[in-house]
Order: structure tokens, then C-alpha cells, then sequence
């Protein structure tokens, strides 16, 4: 069970502003690769965004991502590195995605 809910989270738009619909980035083979982003949203205090590769399908994974601001205001991408952050916001990316019927 997360500790987040949809209730809670607050939809934004910063890489989208900064970057458009995709960001490019650098993968574990120095190779570039382009993502779209799904959803950008803030809850329980951190900015996280939820992109998938422009050449993944409708049912392959996405990436799960935080946004930080740097000292300079610039936006960046960072690695959740928190195996508990990152379980959460991924379940509660799926609760926003599917939501359980009633």
C-alpha cells in the first residue's frame, strides 16, 4: 500500500516547459534515447515524472523519475534511489492510470 494517494497529488507541467512533450536522455551505453513524457506530477513533497521510450508499446514499462531543480533553477532528471520513494510513486502511478472500479 502506498503512502500516497491520488487525493494528494498535484499535476504540473516543468519539463514539459523546459523540454516539450520528450526528453532525450543518456542511457547505460552512452547512447541517446528519446522518451515522452506521460505525467508530471508533485506529492508528498518530491516532483517525480513518469516517461516511457518513444519506441516502447502501450504496455511497456516507463520510467519513474524525480525532477529537481538545480542551485542555477535548472530542471534535471534524477534517479529515485530510495527503493520505498520509489515503490510508492510507482503505485501510485498505476492508481492514477487505473483506478479501481467501485
Amino acid at each position: 500500500m502506498t503512502e500516497f494517494s491520488a487525493s494528494q497529488v498535484v499535476y504540473t507541467n516543468k519539463l514539459e516547459k523546459v523540454y516539450g512533450l520528450d526528453v532525450e536522455l543518456i542511457d547505460e551505453n552512452a547512447e541517446s534515447v528519446t522518451y515522452r513524457i506521460l505525467k508530471e506530477f508533485e506529492v508528498g513533497g518530491g516532483a517525480y515524472a513518469v516517461l516511457q521510450n518513444e519506441n516502447a508499446g502501450a504496455d511497456d514499462d516507463v520510467q519513474i523519475l524525480k525532477i529537481e531543480t538545480s542551485p542555477q533553477g535548472e530542471v534535471q532528471l534524477t534517479t529515485i534511489d530510495d527503493d520505498d520513494e520509489w515503490e510508492n510513486v510507482a503505485e501510485l502511478f498505476d492508481e492514477l492510470t487505473f483506478p479501481e472500479e467501485i
